[in-house]
This record gives structure tokens, sequence and C-alpha cells, in this order.
């Protein structure tokens, strides 16, 4: 079995040698429990030197999350033969009560709708040669007055003498003297705010060593103060925009003689994009693929866009649909453009994961230190089991979590069996007995070891 204190060896310039072995030894007690993953049911399956005080010390003790990502991901996961992009994305976990720090109500798209909970927003590598994401920095989202429009409301309600008395109609048209505004000078959100502090803290321990270009968000971000913000960062922004966008061609004056000022020439209609932007097409299954690229303009935004249009057509029933996918950089083809955008899914898998294994969706502290520890600690454990799942896919392709958990809970079953017995048993019976107890829940078996046939 793989030594867990061994794997976190290259974090002790980072943390004290206690926290270390607190910290092995509440990792082998994830890999091998079952049951919602809390500060107590960690503490029933951590042995000795794993009490449910221990436990609560590790979770209030702060820890340079941030460093101890990077520096894990650097020893155990880099390949510098791979390309990696940065995704960012936010999950909303379910809460009860009112006493969790930042507990508010968030936009769930499990759920459809908002509901009471906590926020992380979560910024990971993306491996586009192995398909993966990794997880490298999380942070609570704590809404401000500015997000929060109940709050708002309240504080900014006027008396109702005040509202009944009638105000000056303002007129139409634009205000005389006014000028047309640099849209590179944007004014960002709290949220944007938020992503920019934490992207740039990251790139500072990034940039020697691995050098990232592409930033790829969610629709949510597919707006010009995005465009900005990763434009100041130094990347280039992939992400999706609105179906029914305004898009415009640039405008070719037919006169070369005289000069023109116009900017913007003919609006894109989707229902009948032209055909010199066409690029592919495909059927699968009695859908038409088309994918149009061009360099157009928005009025809103602050450059010119690199824009991939996807259009579906079900050839039986005629039927159409499209996607509208962009980059600031206008020289990615859109191969790329479409295999980086579709690759953010990844971090979904990270965030199911961190929910359905490591206890992302079952932690019940409150405090700020605590609840930042329990959400950290969750996706690292996405980081951790994939390293533990690349050693053990060498011999069986198909292995996964529920494997690994299984195989850690079997071999903590023979480990405490084995203490009760006078003495202990043959090493070739005790490697068959490893070998059973270990396959009982996994889904894909090992095979018997070739000493018991």
């Amino acid at each position: 079995m793989p030594d867990i204190l061994a794997l976190l060896e290259c974090l002790q310039r980072y943390t004290t040698r206690t926290t270390l072995r607190r910290w092995s030894r509440i990792i082998s007690a994830m890999l091998a429990m079952s049951g919602r993953i809390t500060m107590l049911g960690i503490s029933r399956w951590c042995g000795k030197g794993g009490s449910y005080r221990t436990i609560q010390r590790f979770f209030a003790h702060s820890l340079p999350w941030a460093m101890l990502f990077w520096v894990f991901f650097q020893e155990h996961i880099f390949c510098r033969k791979e390309t990696y992009i940065l995704a960012g994305d936010e999950v909303v976990v379910s809460k009860a009560g009112k006493k969790s720090y930042g507990i508010d109500r968030f936009f769930s798209s499990l759920y459809d709708k908002p509901i009471l909970g906590l926020s992380f927003f979560a910024l990971s590598l993306v491996s586009v040669e192995q398909r993966k994401a990794f997880p490298i920095r999380i942070e609570q989202v704590i809404k401000t007055k500015v997000e929060n429009p109940k709050k708002l409301k309240k504080e900014t309600e006027k008396p109702q003498e005040e509202t009944n008395q009638q105000t000056p109609k303002k007129k139409g048209g634009r205000p005389k003297g006014s000028k047309n505004k640099d849209k590179k000078e944007v004014v960002f959100t709290s949220e944007l705010l938020r992503i920019h502090s934490l992207i740039q803290d990251l790139l500072k321990k990034l940039s020697k060593f691995l050098p990232l270009t592409y930033l790829v968000l969610d629709g949510h971000f597919g707006n010009n103060s995005a465009v900005v913000m990763a434009r100041k960062l130094g990347l280039q922004l992939i992400c999706k925009m609105r179906c029914d966008s305004a898009l415009y061609i640039p405008y070719e004056n037919p006169d070369p003689s005289r000069k023109s000022r116009r900017k913007y020439g003919d609006r894109i209609d989707y229902s009948s994009i032209p055909e010199n932007f066409l690029k592919k097409t495909e059927i699968v299954d009695n859908i038409r693929t088309d994918i149009y690229q061009a360099q157009l303009l928005h009025k809103e935004f602050s450059q010119a866009l690199n824009v991939v249009i996807l259009v579906r057509t079900n050839i039986t029933t005629s039927s159409r649909t499209h996607a509208i996918l962009f980059s600031t950089d206008l020289k990615l083809s859109y191969v790329h453009v479409i295999d980086y955008y579709s690759l953010r899914f990844q971090i979904e898998f990270n965030f199911r994961d961190a929910k359905q294994f490591w206890g992302l969706e079952d932690f019940m502290n409150v405090s700020k230190n605590a609840i930042t520890n329990a959400a950290n600690l969750a996706f690292f454990m996405v980081n951790v089991s994939q390293v533990l799942l690349s050693h053990f896919r060498k011999f069986n392709p198909d292995f996964s979590i529920i494997d690994l958990k299984a195989m850690f809970r079997g071999y903590k079953y023979v480990e405490e069996t084995i203490k009760l017995l006078p003495e202990k048993p043959d090493p070739v019976l005790l490697a068959n007995i490893f070998h059973r107890v270990t396959n009982l829940g996994r889904i894909h078996p090992a095979e018997p070891c070739s000493s018991s046939s």
C-alpha cells in the first residue's frame, strides 16, 4: 500500500511535522471510511493517534493551502511535456442553519434555483494531453452588498413620502456634452476583483515554472469586463457568448480612395451565416454540424474577437440550434477553441468527486478557518486520489475511486484483524488474505494471486 506520509513529504517546508502526521492519518481514514466524511466520522477511522480532539486541532489550524496545492502538483502531477490551461468555475454546496461562515443564497445549477448554502470558486490546471483537471486554488465566495440584492434593497429603501413625490422625467437621447468611454477602462465588480486577485496570486507562483496562456471560463463571464480582466493578467480568454449576441462583420471600405470612419459592417444572421466563414461540416446520426470561424466585432467589447459558431441541424426535422464560442487570441484555430472550451468541463468532475467521495457536501464546520480547511481538504483529496489512481492504473486501467476506497477499507480491516492474532500468518497466506479482502466491494477486482492457484 502507498505510504501517505511519504506522499506528503514534499510539503514539510510549509507546515509542521505534527500537522503532516495528523494529515496523513486523516487522508488514510478518508480513503478507507464509508458514510459521511465529517470530523467525527474521520476520528472513528483514524485509529491510534487520531482522536476527535486531534482532528479538531487540524481543522482549527491555519494552513497555506495555495502553496500546498502548488507544491504537491509540482512534485507529483506536473509533466513538462504536457500543455496546461487554466480553468475556473464556481461550486455551490447546500447547508442548513444560520451559523456557517458565509452562508447565503447562491444559484445552484443542479437545483436550477438559488439555494441556502456555501459557494467556492475553484481554479484548476487542465492537462490537454491527459484530459484531466487538477484543483490548484480554492476560495470561498462571500457575498457583498452589491452581490446581495435583498440586503441592498433594504438599505436603499426610501420612505413612502419621498417615493410619492413626482420626479421630473429625463429627456431621451444622449446627454449633451457626453463623450465616448474607453471600453478598456472597466470598473470591475466584486466578483471579478476576487477572481483577478486569485489568478494574479497564482500566476506569481507559476510564472517562472509554468507559464500559462489561456484562461477558460463559462458563459457567465462572456462579457467585456471578463475580457479586460484576462488581458490585464496577460492571459487569453476562451469563453462562451449568449446565443442572441449582436456580432458584426468588420466594415471594409469598398472605395480605397476614400477614408471611412465606419467600424461595423453587416450584423451576423445566425440563420444564414456567410459561407466564406465555414470551416468544417460533419454529419453524425442525422445531425449536421457546421463550424464557422471569423474575426467579428461586438459593440460592448473593447477588441475584435475570434468567434467560433457551431450550428447543429437535425436533417430529419430541419430544427436548428447554435452555440457561440470566442477567444481573445485572434490567431487560435477553431479546433483549439472548441477543444479548450470543452476541457473546461473537466473541472465539473473535480466538483463531483469532492462532493461524492471527499466530504465537500458533508462537512459540518461553521467557523471561517474550519470551513476553509474542510473545502480545501476535499479538493486536495481529488489530487491525492489522482496520484494514487495513476499508480494502480498501470496494472488495472479501469481502476476507479470506488476501487481505491474499497482497497484501503479492506486493508484497514485486515490490519486490525491481524493485531488480534497471537502470531502473524504465513506470508503467502497473508498475501492471499489481503488480496481477497481488499477485493470486496470493488467494481474492477484484481486478478487472483498466482501463488493461490
